[in-house]
């Protein structure tokens, strides 16, 4: 029997998981950890052979074919670490993969982190089921935590196993699917424990930066039009949620009660869901946003949407100081990577000031025209 390197580091992980961990809670909240991820890895079918299945209906095998066609341009023009993923196929016959929870104090903007194996602290803790989430959620509020719950499409297991093109990858638009490989590979480029804002912009950027390139290469520039139009209403959104986020990190710096800063922070929710009333009326497509909104607004969940986008603007900067060379762009992400938390975010908070003010929300929205 052959015994691959990858499948020694494997079996490391899996004892070290579960034997070095102490507590109850601990344990249990990663044997759901495992048995999850076991199941997906059992699960996993090559492409190639469901392709070839008579059974596999035809919007599947093109559907398929469509992320294959991906994952080469990502490999052979993004530079993107493919090596074995997305090689295989899983059917997980729901609509998320994964819940994480988030959770923030009553009256601050940083959210909780948890620290785990290998990858250091994260500002989330990921659930294969949806009820061992809320539960979670729920102890969680009990101590006076603002909390969210959100679905997860696909994670990145940085490079401890392959991964597999999940069916709810399939349930995106083309851009949408291209988008998402495209940020899971990124997040093998690169990994600052400690640091999900610094993770999070930077596989947002090269997801937005691969749909540009990839456009520019096939010819086919409705992909990446249809991805320009949503983004630039998330874009929009993003906008309003990041000017209310400053109204209540000003608010929680006063000197107000308790009950005034929470009579407060009612108001500029309230205000926030007016606001984007108003803007639906002016702007179209902001109709995808209802869902979100309609949910209760809290700390948590204002936090979970800066951490995809507080610095992606400052990405754009730092690639077109590398003439846009993608290889020496990564470099310097790395070694932005292997800086203090403190010194990176500086770095990337001058680079921000470089941005032109109406592209700082979201995306190198000045260079989509490119």
């Amino acid at each position: 029997m052959i015994v691959t390197f990858k499948k020694i580091r494997v079996a490391c992980f899996w004892l070290f998981v579960s034997t070095a961990l102490t507590g109850c809670q601990t344990i249990q909240y990663y044997g759901q950890a495992i048995n999850g991820q076991h199941r997906i890895l059992q699960s996993r079918q090559p492409i190639s052979e469901v392709t070839a299945d008579p059974n596999s209906s035809d919007i599947l095998r093109r559907q398929l074919a469509f992320i294959i066609d991906v994952r080469a341009f990502a490999e052979d023009e993004l530079q993107l670490p493919v090596a074995n993923n997305y090689l295989t196929y899983v059917d997980i016959k729901r609509r998320y993969v994964a819940w994480n929870v988030v959770a923030a104090p009553e009256f601050s903007m940083e959210p909780k982190t948890w620290c785990y194996p290998f990858v250091g602290c994260a500002a989330y803790r990921g659930y294969f089921a949806e009820a061992d989430a809320n539960q979670y959620a729920e102890a969680l509020k009990k101590e006076g935590y603002d909390v969210h719950v959100g679905g997860v499409t696909a994670y990145s297991t940085l490079g401890w196993f392959d991964d597999p093109v999940l069916s709810t990858f399939l349930h995106r638009s083309r851009a949408s699917a291209a988008a998402l490989l495209f940020h899971e590979l990124a997040h093998q480029v690169l990994y600052a424990p400690d640091d999900t804002t610094f993770n999070e912009s930077f596989a947002t950027f090269m997801e937005q930066e691969g749909l540009r390139r990839w456009q520019k290469a096939s010819g086919n520039s409705a992909i990446y039009t249809e991805y320009i139009k949503n983004y630039r209403r998330q874009q929009q959104f993003v906008r309003l949620v990041f000017e209310h986020r400053q109204k209540l990190e000003m608010l929680y710096q006063t000197d107000l009660t308790l009950l005034q800063k929470r009579s407060k922070k009612a108001s500029i929710f309230a205000d926030m869901r007016n606001e984007f009333k108003h803007l639906k009326t002016t702007q179209t497509g902001l109709g995808a946003y209802d869902a979100w909104m309609s949910q209760p607004l809290n700390n948590a969940k204002i936090s979970g949407v800066a951490a995809y986008h507080d610095f992606v603007p400052a990405f754009s900067v730092m690639l077109a100081d590398n003439n846009g060379n993608l290889a020496q762009f990564y470099e310097s992400c790395r070694q932005l990577a292997r800086e203090k938390k403190d010194e990176r975010h500086r770095i990337l908070e001058d680079a921000l000031q470089r941005v032109p003010e109406t592209a700082r929300t979201g995306f190198h929205a000045f260079q989509l025209d490119r």
